[in-house]
């Protein structure tokens, strides 16, 4: 009898935001301390407490534990901000806000404890991606890493596939995240984002998963990928 193939759902982008915040509040007050938790609040309150507080509550419905409520008092008052935005402008808002507070203060040394934040995130996301393939029989191999991905692809992301031998080349000539950080002025932060993430999630799905990734949205224009199996 053959089993059951289980339908896996993506991960929302409340969860996905929420995972984002706590590895940014623990890389970030891992090296700053005290201070640390000091910019992570400013940052916070840049982006909107209102607004963090309904990812933090809507993560949490779907059994995300994080850190937003060390940050948020028990009642946040003020308005929702960004209601009328996409969740993906959202995540990007957020992670640009508390960015800033740490490059502007510590520059090269911040950016790379932003990069580690993404690169945490990314590999655990990578080693969720390989349990869902594994959960359905699949190995963590070139055809299984997109079908079984975490994250849902709306039509705001434009993108062209193409599936070689231990290779997928992917071309995004359209990203909600890229497009975020360049309508803000803020593509200095969000790039520390996009240099880290793939290769991060793909290393986490299988250590032998490599990542070149080209052109970037915020530089070129578009988002160039080859996502190659090495043996």
């Amino acid at each position: 009898m053959a089993e059951e193939k289980l339908m896996m759902k993506a991960l929302s982008m409340d969860v996905i935001t929420a995972k984002m915040f706590t590895e940014l509040h623990l890389s970030i007050t891992e090296q700053y301390g005290a201070h640390g938790r000091e910019l992570v609040q400013k940052g916070l309150e840049a982006f909107g407490l209102k607004d963090a507080e309904t990812i933090a509550k809507k993560a949490t419905a779907e059994g995300e534990n994080h850190t937003f409520f060390e940050y948020l008092p028990q009642v946040v008052v003020g308005e929702v901000r960004f209601a009328n935005l996409t969740t993906y402008a959202r995540f990007s808002k957020m992670f640009a806000q508390i960015a800033k507070q740490v490059v502007d203060e510590y520059g090269d040394q911040g950016e790379q404890v932003i990069m580690r934040a993404v690169q945490r995130f990314g590999n655990k996301r990578g080693k969720g991606i390989a349990q869902r393939a594994r959960t359905n029989g699949l190995e963590n191999s070139v055809e299984n890493y997109l079908t079984n991905y975490d994250m849902g692809r709306s039509d705001l992301f434009e993108t062209d596939t193409v599936y070689k031998e231990n290779e997928i080349e992917q071309t995004f000539t359209r990203c909600p995240f890229g497009q975020q950080w360049a309508d803000d002025d803020m593509g200095k932060y969000g790039i520390l984002y996009c240099k880290v993430i793939d290769p991060s999630i793909a290393k986490g799905y299988n250590e032998k998963f490599e990542v070149v990734h080209d052109q970037f949205v915020l530089r070129e224009g578009q988002c160039h990928f080859q996502f190659q199996m090495k043996e």
